[in-house]
């Protein structure tokens, strides 16, 4: 399993595995939320849950920290469809 890392140099939630990032999902502050508006994987590991593993830590992020999400990219909207722990963050 990759290593899940926060990236405020870049603004953005990573995969890493072996020094390469496998996928990333962008992060904007906007107003007192976090806007999450691009959700990217590297081909080569496209349906093997990292778009999953990012956005959950993303998310589990933004709530220890006590602010609300705005799920601009879809990939993110449809993940907190299906896992609905998560709507209470929706800003």
């Amino acid at each position: 399993m990759p290593e899940l890392r926060k990236n405020t140099e870049r603004d953005r939630y990573e995969a890493v595995q072996d020094g390469q990032v496998l996928g990333y999902a962008v992060y904007r502050d906007v107003g007192g939320a976090v806007e999450l508006p691009h959700t990217v994987v590297e081909p080569a590991y496209g349906g093997q849950g990292v778009a999953s593993a990012i956005v959950r830590f993303a998310l589990d992020d933004i709530q220890a920290s006590g602010q609300r999400v705005i799920p601009a990219c879809e990939f993110v909207a449809g993940y907190i469809q299906r896992h609905p722990q998560y709507a209470s963050l929706v800003a």
